[in-house]
């Protein structure tokens, strides 16, 4: 749902999104927010007449990456934060495009973004006085939401590694694939993200005022500081990974050398067994009552033999 929030005397205050034009005058400041699945953007973008046509089509267009584009009489700023709630659709992370010029900003979201409800409480607060002050507590809440999120994925790391460094547990591979995903998918964001803000920080306009700048250099670096620690958490999902494949092989070699072990012993066994299980007529004692323990008892010395003769050569090390 579209919604128009003004900025004046010190307080904010909602609006009907059809009386833009009547408030836009004798307000200080204006954020109009869009629901890019509602069928009156294009009108509404049509009444803001300092919005350029390469600004509107890069404003509505579906996929976008975080980036930061500055026109004649505004700027463009696209960010990713984390959705109000979880979809399946493949981003993981939510894009709200922001269009800022003097005294206006106006913002678009095909997907709700889990922090606009605390942006709309700043700007119900009188905290919102202007298109930087927007940009600025964007930037900080949309890094707020997303610091816990990026240390419960090192968490969720560090628990895997301590179930590796206990010989592993059979669901320890999946859940590294998990973790090593969700990284890919924040890093992929998040990197540009920083590009964003830092370049932000650095463009010439008058709706940008100092704090604002210093608002946006606190949330680069933030930004910046997950950045390296989800690369650092994609080495060490690789060396995770890596880790378990070692304890999968040595594994599946354990097994291996105890059935050739059981292999070896029983071959020569299963020869005399099979040599003397012949029905033909001259084998020795065969009407001897002792015989077949007398086999048994031979039997047992040649396996007791083969398992000596393996644990003076330590075939039975681990």
């Amino acid at each position: 749902m579209s919604r128009l929030f003004v900025h004046s005397g010190g307080s904010g205050h909602e609006e009907p999104v059809s009386a833009f034009a009547e408030v836009a005058a004798s307000s200080d400041f204006l954020w109009l927010h869009l629901d890019g699945t509602s069928d009156d953007v294009g009108a509404v973008l049509a009444r803001i007449t300092d919005m350029p046509d390469p600004a509107v089509t890069a404003f509505r267009a579906q996929e976008t990456r975080p980036r930061c584009a500055q026109f004649a009489h505004g700027a463009l700023v696209n960010l990713r934060g984390l959705g109000m709630q979880a979809d399946d659709d493949g981003d993981p992370l939510v894009s709200i495009r922001i269009w800022v010029q003097r005294g206006l900003a106006v913002t678009l979201s095909y997907r709700q973004l889990g922090v606009f409800d605390r942006l709309i409480e700043h700007m119900l607060a009188g905290e919102l006085a202007d298109p930087g002050d927007l940009v600025a507590a964007t930037a900080m809440e949309i890094t707020d939401a997303l610091d816990p999120h990026v240390a419960e994925l090192g968490d969720g790391l560090d628990e895997v590694e301590c179930s590796v460094l206990d010989a592993g547990k059979g669901g320890s591979r999946h859940r590294v694939a998990e973790l090593r995903s969700h990284a890919i998918s924040y890093r992929r964001f998040l990197s540009p993200q920083r590009q964003a803000m830092e370049r932000l920080m650095t463009i010439q306009a008058d709706w940008l005022e100092p704090d604002d700048r210093l608002h946006l250099q606190e949330a680069a670096d933030r930004c910046a500081r997950m950045v390296e620690e989800l690369e650092a958490m994609r080495e060490r999902a690789a060396l995770v990974h890596e880790a378990l494949t070692d304890l999968r092989a040595e594994h599946m070699n354990r097994q291996g050398l105890i059935l050739a072990i059981v292999a070896l012993i029983f071959l020569p066994l299963t020869f005399v067994t099979g040599l003397l299980g012949m029905n033909v007529v001259g084998i020795p004692f065969a009407h001897a009552p002792w015989a077949f323990w007398g086999v048994v008892l031979f039997c047992v010395a040649v396996g007791a033999a083969v398992g000596l003769w393996f644990k003076a050569t330590h075939w039975l090390q681990k």
